[in-house]
């Protein structure tokens, strides 16, 4: 995959002929390498003979033999399927299913009939979150492995960059780095553009369909209003835990909002980082006063 993500692979899985043409019209243009699967069968074959092939998955919820949860379900324990971003697109779409969806790994959740706007939207986000992570998880060896004897210490940090290299650092001092390098990222990332930068939840969902969201990160760090604003970060090793405090520099959010998986957000293409780091990366997560603190409890090494 290319860094812009324009050669991406995508897996298109629909047992309906009809939605795999439609599907491939939408993304049509947009520079990936599409393959399809007529059933789950079909695509559990193709993911299990090339499990590094692709990067994004649109799968259909129900299909005969083997239907999208149960393929969802068995990447979720192979060791390389499991990071692949999975967009469920399915007619079922009550609370329930979207909740059971998401809570089972699924990255997205989009609801038949979608607009082809849409689907580009989210299909692009999943593959940008697709390359930073392997990105991450592919310099996690480079990164210090003194710091697995680490006790207490304090980082300061202002970019998205610094943000992502110190979430590298501090997942090699936790037992699975490649899973809680994810959550910290996501968490150190969150302190930047939401705390310090102050990118309200519809300005960013403006930004990323327009694809300029890193292009405004980097315009309000040079700002004068922001240059100044760092993220405050204490390491500490208790026992065979660490804790991992983030505090910023804004005026804090309503957190309560994004520790689930919440339905209403299904079809945006953010706004899930929090509750997919407490549920796949990190084991505790907590808020401290108005949201600008946020303390992570992950095993360590």
């Amino acid at each position: 995959m290319s860094e812009n993500g324009t050669h991406a692979t995508v897996l298109v899985v629909d047992d309906e002929p009809f939605n795999l043409e439609i599907i491939e019209e939408y993304l049509e243009g947009e520079g990936y390498s599409l393959y399809t699967a007529d059933d789950g069968d079909d695509a559990w074959r193709q993911l299990e003979a090339e499990p590094d092939k692709f990067d994004v998955i649109l799968l259909d919820r129900m299909m005969p033999k083997l239907d999208g949860m149960e393929v969802l379900a068995k990447m979720k324990v192979h060791r390389k399927l499991k990071s692949i971003p999975v967009i469920l697109q399915t007619a079922k779409a009550s609370k329930q299913n979207i909740i059971e969806g998401m809570n089972s790994g699924a990255y997205y959740y989009l609801t038949k009939p979608f607009d082809d706007e849409m689907l580009r939207s989210i299909v692009r986000t999943a593959i940008e979150d697709k390359l930073r992570y392997d990105l991450l998880i592919s310099q996690l060896e480079e990164s210090v492995r003194g710091l697995t004897t680490l006790k207490d210490a304090i980082f300061e940090f202002q970019s998205i960059d610094q943000a992502n290299d110190l979430a590298k650092v501090l997942a090699n001092a936790c037992a699975r780095p490649d899973r809680a390098v994810t959550g910290i990222s996501e968490l150190l990332i969150n302190a930047v553009e939401h705390g310090n930068l102050g990118i309200k939840y519809e300005e960013k969902t403006r930004l990323v369909a327009m694809g300029q969201w890193k292009a405004e990160v980097n315009r309000r760090l040079q700002q004068d209003e922001y240059q100044n604003k760092k993220v405050l970060v204490r390491f500490k090793r208790e026992g065979k835990l660490n804790r991992i405090l983030i505090k910023d520099e804004g005026n804090g959010f309503d957190w309560q909002n994004f520790l689930e998986l919440d339905p209403l957000r299904a079809y945006d293409t953010h706004g899930r980082g929090i509750a997919m780091a407490r549920i796949m990366s990190v084991d505790n997560i907590k808020y401290l006063g108005n949201g600008n603190q946020v303390e992570l409890i992950i095993q360590g090494r």
